[in-house]
């Protein structure tokens, strides 16, 4: 019964995991870019109370054994970098990534990478992103600016009213082999690591990258119906453990009510 009750204490730690992981993908289902996370789990070791293949007295094999689990422990909880759904919305300035590819913006003085295409232009005409973090290469919009494009291809274009070229810059998109090995940091930013690999800049369209649309935002990528789905899932899991907790501590309160 000891056993019972570890295995059981581990499944509700899981499963509480697994409830932190549903709801915070639930509470941003409304935030640009975000990509939902998943949690992934593998179980404990084993106590082996009878070896496969042993043999028996009379010169035998055993066929199965009896191998007695322990339980089960998170390994991950990884990001799901699916395409969200776009929504237009008419700024200049807000730009999706459709198919691979994340933005780069400088973040004190350090690299970051986003999704999230909700740009705007600070008091110098710099475009940044909600927080304030330009967007790289550094672009300041001109004074006189009565159009700005952003072709498909990430080419910036700023024009006056007759149509005269005022600045123009290339917009570079950046991939990782392993994007689930970034580091979330929170404010739809993420950090490189040695588990996604160096950062690989290319042009929009080219080497396996997305394109840009500009007047369009990315949505997150959760989908609620699922989520909540997940959510059931979860609470009946924790409630069979927390049964089964019940149920072991009854059979020991039992046992210690026998009367010799």
């Amino acid at each position: 019964m000891i056993r019972a009750l570890f295995s059981s204490r581990t499944g509700m730690m899981a499963q509480q995991l697994q409830l932190d992981t549903i709801s915070n993908n639930l509470a941003n289902v409304n935030t640009a870019g975000f990509k939902k996370s998943r949690a992934q789990f593998e179980d404990l070791l084993y106590q082996e109370l009878r070896g496969v293949g042993a043999q028996t007295a009379e010169g035998g094999q055993i066929p199965a054994g009896i191998q007695v689990g322990m339980g089960v422990r998170p390994t991950s909880v990884q990001k799901i970098f699916t395409q969200g759904n776009y929504t237009e919305t008419g700024n200049e300035l807000d730009l999706a990534i459709q198919g691979r590819g994340f933005f780069k913006i400088i973040h004190n003085g350090e690299e970051y990478y986003t999704r999230a295409g909700a740009f705007t232009r600070d008091a110098d005409g710099y475009i940044v992103t909600q927080n304030g973090d330009r967007l790289q290469p550094e672009f300041a919009i001109p004074p006189g600016t009565t159009n700005l494009t952003i072709d498909a291809g990430g080419f910036i274009t700023a024009k006056d009213n007759a149509q005269n070229v005022l600045a123009s810059v290339q917009l570079n998109l950046y991939d990782f082999i392993n994007p689930g090995g970034l580091r979330a940091v929170g404010g739809n930013l993420y950090r490189e690591t040695e588990a996604s690999g160096a950062a690989l800049e290319s042009t929009p369209g080219n080497d396996g990258l997305g394109t840009i649309a500009q007047r369009f935002i990315e949505t997150s990528n959760v989908d609620v119906t699922e989520e909540m789905v997940n959510l059931i899932i979860t609470q009946r899991a924790f409630e069979i453990s927390s049964k089964a907790v019940t149920t072991a501590d009854r059979i020991l309160e039992m046992g210690n009510n026998l009367i010799r």
